[in-house]
């Protein structure tokens, strides 16, 4: 199953790989076995520190005659040390030459938020902070450069589908106002306790679609430390009733609550059981009670707020 996206009509499935933590020792075998198992999209990021790796178990599975690049979804995001318009091009060529690519299907801008250039052989990625890795400089790039930068990027063939990421309604409704090719794509946090209802609803209406990240909710901040010591959703006792009713685990559920709304989820799992599990999520429907008793769980719980780190950068305030 799979999402068509509205500019060109290609398919974005709807279940895919996230590569957020995955670590660069494993990230190539994983990605080898996970295009064995089945996957086809895999969900990057320069930020993530790995698109090496991944781009080395893409090669394997492509020179062992497991796919074609052509079966393969490939997402990859702009960090925010890159939003200005001399450094979007560049930078989207350095992350193709770390995966061994000669397009993306998929190129995000990760947040909107813009920061001071870091120039990527002092430090790469260089997550948040300035060259001397001390503090968060903010730039004054505004989103509109930007996202001219990005459409340059499909006129130049290294992107075939553009979009954002942890945007808010309001900004995307700047960004139609002037964008020559519009986003295709929105992704963010989206699980049972941050349901996002109204984003989803505008999304649908102007067709954006979604993709899903931390589909687990707090279970994929546990080992960071930025769970809010939220109650786990895989243990929770309506999601537990809906997968015992259903013969499936909980991950099965939380992943179908969301693509059973016609939205991506690109989950993660370095075991093969697992793996399989979250690929098979789609084998089976919730009912309209199971569906909603999930969406009641919200409680508009965000794991991800740039905000904890500077208070400078609340873009869902």
């Amino acid at each position: 199953m799979a999402v068509a996206l509205a500019r060109t009509g290609h398919k974005m499935p709807l279940v895919g790989f996230g590569l957020w933590k995955v670590d660069k020792p494993t990230c190539a075998d994983t990605v080898y076995n996970a295009i064995k198992a089945g996957y086809r999209l895999f969900d990057g990021a320069g930020d993530y520190g790995n698109e090496k790796e991944a781009g080395e178990g893409v090669r394997r599975a492509l020179k062992e005659g497991i796919v074609e690049r052509k079966d393969l979804f490939i997402t990859s995001k702009l960090w925010n040390t890159f939003h200005a318009k001399e450094h979007v091009k560049k930078m989207a060529r350095m992350q193709l030459d770390l995966w061994g690519l000669d397009y993306f299907d998929l190129f995000l801008v990760h947040f909107p938020i813009a920061l001071k250039y870091v120039d990527p052989a002092e430090r790469y990625p260089p997550e948040w902070w300035d060259a001397e890795k001390k503090f968060v400089t903010l730039q004054d790039t505004p989103m509109q450069e930007t996202w001219g930068a990005m459409e340059e990027l499909v006129d130049a063939g290294l992107a075939k589908n553009i979009g954002i990421s942890n945007c808010q309604g309001s900004l995307i409704c700047d960004i139609l106002r002037y964008a020559r090719i519009k986003p295709q794509v929105l992704q963010i946090e989206l699980h049972p306790y941050l349901t996002q209802e109204p984003l989803v609803a505008f999304c649908k209406t102007i067709g954006l679609a979604i993709t899903a990240y931390s589909s687990f909710g707090p279970a994929s901040y546990v080992e960071l430390n930025m769970d809010r010591a939220a109650p786990s959703l895989l243990a929770h006792d309506v999601v537990s009733t809906a997968a015992s009713k259903h013969n499936k685990t909980p991950a099965q559920v939380l992943l179908r609550w969301a693509t059973q709304r016609d939205i991506a989820v690109v989950p993660k799992s370095n075991d093969a059981k697992r793996l399989a599990q979250n690929l098979d999520c789609l084998s089976f429907e919730l009912s309209e009670e199971d569906m909603k008793n999930i969406s009641l769980l919200n409680c508009n719980l965000r794991l991800n707020d740039p905000a904890d780190i500077d208070p400078r950068m609340a873009i869902f305030a």
